[in-house]
C-alpha cells in the first residue's frame, strides 16, 4: 500500500481505542467527517476494509496490524526522543493478564515498573484463550496466560518466556469444612458440598485425581475475583484457590487445607512481541523478574 500515512494511522488507533468514529473525533480534537476521511483514504490505499462499521466500531484483521504497528512506532519514536533528550509524554503499552496473576503477583511488579512513570499501561484481564489471541493478533505488547498443552508454534509471532507455576490449594473456612466435612475430605461428601469454581476442568481433574470423584458435584460457578474469595472466606462454598493468596489465612487458621499435599500447579508463560525500547525492555524483566520471586 505504498508509504503509511502515519496521520491517519493515528486516526485508525483512535477509532480502534474509542470503538466509534465519534469519539475518535472527540478525543483527536477533530471533526467525524475528518475521521470517516482519513479512515476511507486508508482503505482505499489498502484496497481493503480495515474498520469494521458498527457499534462499536471494530478494525480488521489488517486495521488491527496496522494499529499494532502505529503503536510499536510511538514506542520506539518514544524512546528515541528520550535519548535525544526531548521531552515526551508516556507511551501506552497494553497487556492482558489473567484473573488469578492479577489477583496475587503480578501488582507486585507494578511498583519499580511505574516509579517513575515511564509507561502508561492498559492492562486486560483475559483467559487463556483471549490473552493469546490478543497477543497474537497484535491487540497487546504481551499476555501471561497459562501455558498451552499443544502450543501453536508461529513463525515471526511473539517470543515466549515460561515464568513458572502458580500452585492452588483446596480450601475452606474451619467452620464450613466442619459442617460439610466433618469426617474428612471424602467423595460422599464432595457430592453434597457445595464448591465455588472458576475453571471447571481444574477443579473436576482435582477431585477426580484426589477423591476419585467422577460425574456431577455441586458447585457455584463464577470468574476469579473478590466475589469467589469472599463464598470461601464466608463459609459459602470451598474451592481452589492461589496458595500465595491463602497463604497468610492458612497460616492463621482462618481457612483450613482440605487436601494436604495435593495440589494443582498451573503453569504461565509471559507472550511478548520483540521490540526493543526502554519500556518494553523494562516492563519484560520486571514481569519476569516478579515471577521469579513468587512463582514456583
Amino acid at each position: 500500500m505504498g508509504s503509511l500515512d502515519y496521520r491517519a494511522l493515528a486516526v485508525l488507533d483512535a477509532v480502534a481505542s474509542q470503538g466509534s468514529f465519534e469519539k475518535a473525533a472527540l478525543a483527536l480534537g477533530i471533526s467525524q467527517s475528518a475521521v470517516s476521511q482519513r479512515i476511507k483514504a486508508l482503505e482505499d490505499a489498502a484496497g481493503r476494509l480495515l474498520i469494521v462499521r458498527g457499534q462499536p466500531a471494530v478494525p480488521t484483521g489488517l486495521g488491527q496490524r496496522l494499529v499494532s504497528h502505529h503503536r510499536n512506532v510511538r514506542l520506539m519514536e518514544a524512546a528515541l526522543d528520550i535519548d535525544m533528550g526531548h521531552k515526551v509524554s508516556m507511551p501506552e503499552i497494553a497487556l492482558a493478564v489473567d484473573a488469578a496473576s492479577l489477583a496475587t503477583w503480578f501488582p507486585m511488579s507494578l511498583q519499580p515498573l511505574l516509579s517513575p512513570p515511564r509507561c502508561q499501561l492498559k492492562v486486560h484481564l483475559a483467559d487463556q484463550r483471549l490473552a493469546l489471541h490478543l497477543v497474537q493478533e497484535g491487540s497487546v505488547f504481551g499476555s501471561i496466560a497459562a501455558a498451552q498443552e499443544h502450543p501453536d508454534q508461529q513463525a515471526n509471532g511473539p517470543e515466549v518466556t515460561p515464568l513458572g507455576k502458580l500452585r492452588y490449594v483446596c480450601v475452606a473456612t474451619p467452620a464450613f469444612a466442619g459442617h460439610w466435612f466433618g469426617d474428612g475430605f471424602s467423595q460422599e461428601a464432595a457430592r453434597l458440598a457445595p464448591a465455588v469454581i472458576s475453571d471447571h476442568d481444574m477443579m473436576t481433574g482435582f477431585l477426580r485425581a484426589v477423591l476419585e470423584l467422577n460425574g456431577p458435584y455441586p458447585h457455584h460457578t463464577m470468574p476469579q475475583s473478590a466475589a469467589t474469595a469472599e463464598c470461601i472466606h464466608g463459609s459459602l462454598a470451598y474451592g481452589l484457590m492461589p496458595q500465595i493468596q491463602v497463604a497468610s489465612a492458612l497460616a492463621a487458621g482462618r481457612l483450613v487445607d482440605l487436601a494436604p499435599g495435593h495440589h494443582v500447579d498451573v503453569a504461565l508463560n509471559w507472550h511478548a512481541w520483540n521490540l526493543d525500547t526502554p519500556f518494553t525492555r523494562a516492563l519484560t524483566e520486571q514481569i519476569v523478574a516478579t515471577a521469579q520471586r513468587f512463582l514456583l
